[in-house]
């Protein structure tokens, strides 16, 4: 995640950079995922990849010609890291689960406390980024509730992305009546960036 102050031109720099890179590497080799490092490594930077492509790309669209006016405001730059910090978390979880329920069925994998390792790793390493505390200890709550109830066997089949495309529809800071209007479009837009993270792992993991 970015580690510095968010602004009109960073974000537009930032969106720029992730889908020219994105666009880059679809023409270049994808080193395979062979260990516990490699996989964490994809599941911090994927699920930051979508969080950011999401979140920023439904404030573009929602907020058309005004949106350059709005990064101006320190308000709204406080709501906006405040979203991007909260759907991080989420997608952090939902990614670890996935990865881990997919090795669980194709590679016989079971030593799913390593899931709970690599979340906390994760989270440690983004304390130097500046994600707040109270976002933090929120995720550690959750992951350990979601961690209690899995299905390992069946969760990677089983919409193991809803969590994160809702904590997008409920943090992006938008208007609580057009955000109902754009329910079903913002939750489609994420379960496709998703798809798209899945096809990429599904390709990678050499386990």
């Amino acid at each position: 995640m970015s580690k510095y102050k968010l602004s009109w031109k960073d974000l537009t720099w930032n969106d720029f950079k992730i889908y020219l890179f994105a666009l880059f590497r679809a023409f270049i080799p994808k080193k395979k995922i062979k260990n516990l490092i490699d996989l964490e490594e994809f599941i911090q930077t994927k699920s930051a990849w979508v969080t950011q492509v999401t979140l920023y790309g439904y404030l573009k669209t929602r907020m058309g010609t005004r949106y350059v006016l709005h990064f101006e405001n320190d308000e709204f730059m406080s709501s906006v890291n405040l979203a991007k910090w909260n759907i991080y978390a989420v997608a952090l979880q939902d990614l670890t689960f996935f990865t881990f329920s997919f090795l669980k069925t194709g590679f016989n994998y079971s030593e799913f406390e390593k899931a709970k390792e690599i979340f906390l790793n994760i989270l440690d390493d983004e304390i130097s980024n500046k994600m707040p505390s109270t976002v933090i200890e929120d995720a550690k709550k959750k992951f350990n509730e979601r961690f209690q109830n899995i299905n390992w066997e069946n969760y990677y089949n089983d919409l193991p992305f809803n969590p994160s495309a809702l904590a997008l529809y409920k943090w992006a800071p938008i208007a609580e009546d057009l955000k109902t209007l754009d329910r079903k479009i913002v939750l489609n837009s994420v379960i496709l960036k998703w798809d798209i993270v899945k096809k990429e792992f599904k390709e990678r993991i050499n386990f």
